[in-house]
């Protein structure tokens, strides 16, 4: 990293990573082209935790090369007359592979847990009625690092 006095304690990066709304899923296809995309996601014992179709381009992309890159970028402020902002991010390296069964379950779960809290009894209903229409993949994470200008 060129600005070292940015750099975030492992710590702070990973509670970015747990709070976060949403991330950016970067992948590369088996002929090197490029694909980023936004998902929710949520983040349980270390490794991130998506759900997506069962089939598309991340699957491909995942499938043909599983090294993955995930971004969030938290909160943000413009300072026009400064030409600046304040910002944080992190940005995990990681393998993605599919996640099965209880694995799956649990993850699912997360995900009702960090955006729908106040309805997990409908949460799991919903998950048990599309479970079987929805891929759940983990990202075990390589390296986090996280960069901020407070």
């Amino acid at each position: 990293m060129h600005r070292k006095d940015r750099l975030m304690k492992e710590t702070e990066a990973i509670s970015l990573l747990e709070k976060g709304e949403y991330g950016v899923l970067s992948t590369s296809s088996k002929n090197n082209e490029p694909y980023g995309v936004p998902l929710n996601y949520c983040l349980m014992d270390g490794c991130i935790y998506f759900h997506c179709a069962l089939e598309g381009s991340k699957i491909d992309h995942i499938t043909a090369n599983p090294n993955v890159s995930f971004c969030v970028v938290g909160k943000t402020e413009v300072f026009p007359d400064q030409f600046g902002t304040k910002y944080e991010s992190c940005i995990v390296r990681g393998h993605a592979e599919e996640s099965f069964g209880e694995e799956k379950q649990t993850a699912l779960e997360g995900l009702v847990r960090k955006y729908s809290a106040d309805f997990i009894p409908e949460g799991s209903a919903y998950i048990e009625k599309l479970k079987d229409k929805t891929r759940v993949f983990k990202i075990t994470v390589g390296c986090i690092s996280g960069k901020a200008k407070k």
